[in-house]
């Protein structure tokens, strides 16, 4: 894949809000965060992954594009519109893979194939066995085409379309470094409607799944439980509220984040006990509910193991000229997937 050109600008369209991230890359390979951008978007924008309010989300990415003459953006795509498979094939020739990746893909994706864009990579060949691993990725044209319509009423130029895993993988390898072959690490984006889960072993992706549980839930039960508006009880779960937190809200936190964390370890157990591998290593928890520290420790507790933000900030420290420190305290964990977004270069195949 080629890597040519410069870096795209990262733009991360979620449930609650627009992020955008630029990096800069100097000929020695050093980056620094040249731009980021958040916009909050207004409730019920997007619902369950499709867009009830494109208006809003247009007007977002003028107001923080409408200084910047850098256009050329990568966007992503996630959720129940994306399909991510590792499939076991006979090992043959690239080209007689891209004769028979339809046939494969058809036995395997619950979609019609007109209706998806088709990617695929070998991530791992077993000749002794005549065998190979081929990751297989479906993402529906309908929500590709929707996200790029929406890019380009606001006049940006959209190169690539990514995947959520893949772009958080992307940032996680650029701060800590590939994982070694005897490490299984989780990479786990927590967002406000959807938590996307990651397994690397043997350095690639082994599995992946969407969990439908994300940081609304816990926001909607504390403003349930007390009565409260949404804002309120947002600043509750995010321990940023003025004055005294009413005495209930830890426990809801608490009852909401088991939830949540049950949801993961199951899909966790699963990926152990259908892969065969022995223990998870390490979990990097991103996305804005990364922020609860409650899920930390509830996820450490049930699955024995590790768990830390994945801190974008190594990848690339923000320049003091042209970032407000401010404007990004407290929200690195969101910037993640825009941040991933930024290392896409102008000039290399699209995902």
């Amino acid at each position: 894949m080629a890597n040519e050109g410069k870096n795209l600008v990262g733009v991360d369209i979620g449930t609650t809000s627009i992020k955008v991230c630029e990096v800069k890359e100097d000929r020695k390979g050093s980056r620094t965060l040249v731009r980021f951008g958040f916009h909050p978007l207004p409730p019920q924008t997007i619902v369950d992954g499709h867009i009830m309010n494109a208006g809003a989300i247009v007007e977002g990415l003028e107001r923080l594009f409408h200084k910047s003459k850098r256009k050329d953006i990568a966007l992503r795509v996630s959720g129940h519109s994306v399909i991510i498979k590792k499939i076991t094939m006979p090992t043959m020739t690239p080209a007689e893979l891209t004769e028979q990746i339809n046939w494969e893909a058809e036995q395997h994706i619950p979609f019609e194939l007109a209706d998806v864009q088709i990617d695929y990579q070998v991530v791992h060949r077993r000749d002794d066995q005549g065998q190979m691993d081929v990751l297989l990725v479906a993402a529906k044209k309908e929500e590709i085409g929707d996200l790029i319509n929406l890019a380009l009423e606001a006049k940006l130029r959209p190169r690539v379309v990514d995947l959520d895993a893949f772009t958080i993988q992307n940032c996680y390898e650029m701060a800590y470094g590939e994982p070694s072959p005897d490490e299984t690490v989780v990479l786990l984006h927590v967002g406000a409607s959807l938590t996307t889960l990651n397994v690397l072993a043997n350095g690639t992706t082994a599995f992946t799944r969407d969990v439908v549980n994300g940081g609304n839930a816990i926001t909607e039960e504390i403003q349930r439980q007390l009565g409260i508006s949404q804002p309120e009880a947002e600043a509750y779960k995010c321990g940023s509220a003025q004055g005294v937190v009413p005495s209930e809200v830890p426990q809801i936190i608490q009852d909401c984040v088991d939830s949540l964390s049950g949801e993961i370890q199951r899909s966790i157990d699963f990926y152990l006990a259908t892969s065969g591998d022995r223990e998870i290593t390490k979990v990097y928890v991103s996305g804005g509910t990364a922020n609860v520290l409650a899920l930390h420790e509830e996820i450490a507790q049930r699955c024995q193991v590790e768990v830390m933000p994945l801190d974008p900030l190594l990848v690339a420290q923000p320049d003091p000229k042209t970032v407000d420190p401010v404007a990004l305290q407290g929200r690195t964990a969101q910037a993640v997937v825009a941040y991933g977004l930024a290392l896409r270069k102008e000039r290399e195949r699209a995902a």
